[in-house]
């Protein structure tokens, strides 16, 4: 009989250890995300609302450039910011030149200021032009490590493919692709790649 208590009340202080132990459930309400879309055709307004909505609690999640119905050629971009998400995590720099190479050069700009990818699109300008648009982020809490960018571009597939290889050859990885016309490339493939920065 005293083992069946001891047996007893040694199993309801198990399962009530375990209650305690145990995580609390996340409620719907902590899961949910809210969006925010912005769209503009001027690409230094679409840098300043992108950190203005960063500083509500928003980050980046996709860019796109395009004609709409009513805003005519504009770019669009999507974030997303979780309830209980930080505010001000997150920082942006929006690059945007129909010059490829001037592309490589503000990319490493911004990647020694501690700007990492998150996106790109080719998008049509007000004054007829096209202009390879790219996103930046840096994060204002993550311990910052340096990256390095090659951007490759040309209007030969064939050609894509061996600079691919030869750049991922020395250490790059693919980060994002579109196809668009650059100013002196006609319509080109242009492909951005990233590697950690070597001393």
């Amino acid at each position: 009989m005293k083992h069946r208590l001891f047996a007893t009340v040694l199993g309801l202080l198990l399962v009530a250890s375990e209650v305690e132990s145990a995580p609390p459930e996340t409620s719907e309400a902590d899961t949910r995300y809210e969006y925010k879309l912005l769209a503009t055709s001027k690409t230094s307004t679409m840098e300043k609302e992108l950190n203005e909505a960063a500083e509500a609690g928003f980050r980046f999640e996709g860019v796109m450039g395009g004609e709409t119905s009513f805003g005519g050629k504009e770019v669009v971009a999507i974030l997303s910011r979780a309830a209980a998400g930080p505010k001000g995590a997150y920082g942006y720099k929006l690059l945007a030149t129909n010059k490829t190479s001037t592309m490589q050069k503000e990319m490493s700009e911004a990647a020694a200021a501690g700007y990492h990818y998150r996106g790109q699109t080719v998008s049509e300008t007000l004054f007829g032009g096209q202009e390879v648009i790219v996103i930046m982020e840096q994060s204002r809490e993550a311990p910052p490590h340096r990256v390095e960018y090659k951007l490759l571009a040309t209007n030969k597939t064939s050609t894509m493919q061996k600079e691919l290889q030869e750049a991922a050859d020395a250490g790059f990885v693919f980060r994002g692709v579109t196809v668009g016309k650059s100013a002196f490339g006609g319509r080109e493939v242009i492909v951005i790649t990233e590697r950690v920065a070597r001393r």
